[in-house]
């Protein structure tokens, strides 16, 4: 691994520590404090997504008179918190302890009168860590779908609309269970775009579409024949757009937008330092492609670093291990050990320190990592083809390990070129 894998890492955690839901709440709440409630209301305090805890410990101190707390998280997130109940679920495919989750969610909202207020932490992955399957559906009609989408290339809307029209909190759902309280919701996005619906699928939040618009996305992905018989029943009669839940008040307190621009902002001085994208999206082959034609224009007499934030996508094909952001590294490597020259580094990462269902958060590129993973005896193209970027990059030591951040606001890259 070269010299410029320090750098790296510490854009990367420019972008991690941006993120940090503790302060980002901190300074939200400083700026606009709560109303007072009417006497006798209660505060109660709800967190879900991976940066739940970090944002529940905050909320906690801020609003110590809090009636209770619930949090929800993932495993690698998952702590204790004096004051508050902490459920550890599931990501980033639903189980049972989803449900338990969503059950639990649908009790504490319920349990609220007119002159309570319930405040909603809301990160990333909340998805998949509190769900409630719509009537007529079981928990496994939700995960047999839910783990096709992840693996059918579609975009973030798109499976969070067909989400929203299996559940009965998202989309706005966890509205109605709360009725007639007031609800106010804190949302750190992971969504690029910052589209409030589709963040957590989009709780307290109208839904994105119908259920109309979830069977046409299922077909034309070629998911609709495969799916539940329950799912498609329920898709083929739920025709129009839930009825428009109770109002809310839903604030943005953190996206990937302000972490690319610290990131900007730690890399200057030393670098020149170029935001390329915030809207990395679409499939990684044709990521990687744009990551690496980026470097290629960039000048070689002077040292550069080009971001990148988004959220890319994999067209699974085969049986391997891996995730978004390793296979867009095993990607550049290739690409860069053929059409680049001179000391360069690529590094993606998922802020929430996890990529896809392995323990890495995402991975590096050399000029060496190609030949690297040949060396380690092993077929990189046979590697790639399968999906198995995990066993590749770990062959060649280039797998990003940071561990759960506590934070989530989708994935960041930075590429490093010097002369």
């Amino acid at each position: 691994m070269t010299g410029l894998l320090p750098t790296a890492k510490a854009l990367f955690q420019a972008a991690v520590d941006r993120a940090d839901p503790a302060k980002a709440l901190r300074a939200q709440l400083s700026a606009v404090p709560l109303a007072p409630l009417p006497d006798g209301g209660r505060n109660v305090l709800l967190a879900v997504g991976k940066a739940a805890v970090p944002m529940m410990r905050e909320a906690l101190q801020l609003i110590p008179d809090a009636a209770s707390a619930l949090a929800i998280t993932n495993p690698e997130n998952h702590r204790e918190i004096p004051g508050a109940t902490v459920l550890c679920s599931s990501h980033p495919v639903p189980d049972e302890k989803s449900a338990l989750a969503g059950r639990a969610a649908i009790e504490l909202a319920r349990s609220l009168g007119p002159d309570d207020r319930l405040i909603a932490l809301i990160s990333g992955g909340g998805s998949a860590l509190m769900v409630a399957p719509a009537p007529g559906l079981a928990l496994a009609d939700k995960a047999a779908v839910n783990a096709r989408l992840l693996a059918s290339g579609l975009g973030i809307n798109e499976m969070n609309l067909i989400r929203q029209q299996l559940s009965d909190t998202k989309g706005g759902g966890l509205l109605w269970h709360a009725a007639p309280a007031q609800v106010q919701a804190f949302i750190l996005s992971d969504v690029i775009g910052d589209d409030l619906r589709a963040i957590a699928s989009g709780p307290t939040v109208a839904p994105i579409g119908t259920g109309a618009e979830a069977r046409e996305i299922m077909q034309r992905a070629g998911l609709w024949d495969g799916a539940p018989e329950a799912v498609r029943s329920h898709l083929s009669t739920a025709e129009t757009a839930k009825e428009t839940p109770p109002s809310a008040s839903n604030t943005l307190i953190g996206s990937n937008r302000h972490s690319l621009k610290a990131m900007m902002a730690a890399a200057a001085g030393d670098w020149t330092a170029k935001l390329v994208s915030h809207r990395l999206v679409g499939d990684v082959s044709e990521a990687a492609e744009t990551v690496v034609r980026a470097a290629e224009s960039a000048p070689l007499t002077m040292p550069v670093a080009l971001i990148f934030g988004g959220e890319t996508t994999v067209q699974l094909t085969g049986s391997g291990l891996g995730g978004r952001n390793q296979e867009l590294a095993l990607r550049v490597a290739k690409l860069g050990a053929e059409r680049l020259s001179g000391d360069w580094l690529f590094l993606s990462g998922g802020t929430d320190g996890r990529d896809g269902p392995t323990d890495a958060a995402g991975g590096i590129a050399t000029p060496e990592t190609w030949a690297a993973i040949r060396a380690a005896g092993h077929d990189p193209e046979a590697l790639l083809a399968n999906n198995d970027s995990y066993a590749a990059l770990k062959a060649a030591d280039a797998l990003l390990m940071t561990g759960g951040t506590g934070t989530n606001v989708a994935d960041v890259q930075v590429f490093l070129r010097r002369p």
